[in-house]
């Protein structure tokens, strides 16, 4: 691992019942060390957030959001500030998921203007990029990672990553079962590194870029050894305490 803070962020989609969620949240936080190596969030559907806030206590474990508006606020029914996340105890929020993207049309302008409005509300955006099955095969992989981070330095300027997370998703890889081998992983997240070093190398060797797609317990060690990958961003095996913390575990 690098000397960068491994940091793992579970990604609870549109999952859990107040049931659900509270026996998970105990058994996460009564898994972690009191000084754990490995940075831990939760980003919970927006009802959730207060649930995990208090419950969580401050130090222990990390909040985020899985959305959030490029709007300061006014009349945009159904949508949530930076301010509102913040004001209920998040530190992060995830912007440009490719289901945000490929579901409800989410274009590279509108994710970057997220990731602005993130960072004005003092929250620090986990900005996801990758490409889909169809554009691996094509060879594009490079010029679609490409095409989505320029799209937020030309907005943001390359100085806001200092306040930024990377994810590398590669979307053929999510709620797939199938995962990026170690090598090809470790590959896109050396090409986002150096695409970020043509601006400015400070800032690419300290961003922590993490992987997201089908991690597991049984795979994340091989994921997380390699020198770009910082650790990840977890959806499916976040629901199951038992999966989540073998991977901070692994991450450590």
């Amino acid at each position: 691992m690098s000397k960068r803070r491994a940091l793992v962020a579970g990604n609870w989609k549109m999952n859990g019942t107040l049931a659900s969620i509270r026996p998970l949240l105990a058994a996460i936080s009564g898994g972690l060390a009191e000084e754990a190596a490995v940075e831990v969030v939760l980003c919970p559907p927006f009802v959730y957030i207060p649930e995990v806030s208090d419950f969580a206590g401050p130090g222990r474990v990390g909040l985020g959001a899985q959305d959030v508006s490029e709007r300061v606020g006014g009349a945009y029914t159904g949508e949530v500030s930076a301010k509102m996340l913040k004001d209920c105890g998040c530190r992060y929020v995830i912007v440009g998921h490719s289901e945000r993207r490929a579901l409800y049309g989410e274009q590279d302008g509108l994710v970057a203007e997220k990731f602005r409005a993130a960072q004005a509300g003092s929250l620090t955006p986990i900005l996801c990029l990758g490409e889909s099955a169809a554009e691996r095969e094509a060879g594009h992989t490079e010029a679609v990672i490409a095409r989505q981070l320029d799209a937020v330095i030309e907005q943001a300027e390359v100085a806001a990553f200092e306040h930024a997370v990377i994810a590398y998703e590669p979307v053929w890889a999510i709620g797939t079962g199938k995962t990026a081998t170690p090598d090809e992983a470790e590959a896109a997240h050396a090409f986002i590194r150096r695409r970020l070093a043509r601006h400015d190398r400070r800032i690419a060797a300290e961003l922590r870029i993490l992987y997201g797609g089908s991690v597991k317990a049984d795979n994340a060690r091989q994921l997380f050894n390699r020198a770009d990958i910082d650790g990840g961003l977890i959806g499916g095996a976040s629901l199951s305490a038992e999966d989540f913390l073998a991977i901070c575990r692994a991450a450590g």
